[in-house]
């Protein structure tokens, strides 16, 4: 039998993950957020993020992932907060509701991660994830 590609294989266990990972928040009560909204959630930066850098991050329009946090916003898992750095410009960051789903995403990455260890055995998990971490030198601009 013939297989896709290495990205759609990539893209199928992304796939997987994430679809594991809204399935079983929406069973823990964190329903609610779409899967654009989550991924755009999923890069604001500890700190904070200003909306542009968003916007690249997701590569979508400013007009988007503003439309997406004025969403999450609504849905209390994201505030607006002044920049430090400037005090014309506005962060994005989670709320306390926000840190919670993502705690919660967090453990359910965990517990995906272990399954597929289970499956590959520890060293051939260990050296896709060197394999993975190696190739973010060469196709991840926010590394």
């Amino acid at each position: 039998m013939d297989q896709p590609g290495t990205g759609v294989l990539m893209f199928i266990a992304h796939r997987y993950a994430e679809s594991q990972i809204f399935a079983t928040l929406a069973e823990e009560g964190h329903g609610g957020v779409t899967l654009a909204q989550g991924r755009l959630a999923a890069r604001i930066n500890e700190g904070g993020s200003r909306l542009t850098e968003l916007a690249e991050a997701a590569q979508v329009t400013k007009q988007t992932a503003g439309y997406l946090v004025d969403q999450l916003e609504q849905l209390g898992y994201v505030e607006r907060v002044p920049d430090p750095s400037d005090g014309r410009a506005r962060l994005v960051r989670l709320s306390d509701k926000g840190l919670e789903v993502q705690a919660a995403a967090r453990r359910i990455e965990e517990r995906i991660e272990a399954e597929w260890a289970a499956h590959l055995g520890p060293r051939r998990y260990a050296e896709l994830r060197k394999a993975l971490i190696s190739l973010r030198e060469i196709t991840d601009p926010y590394a």
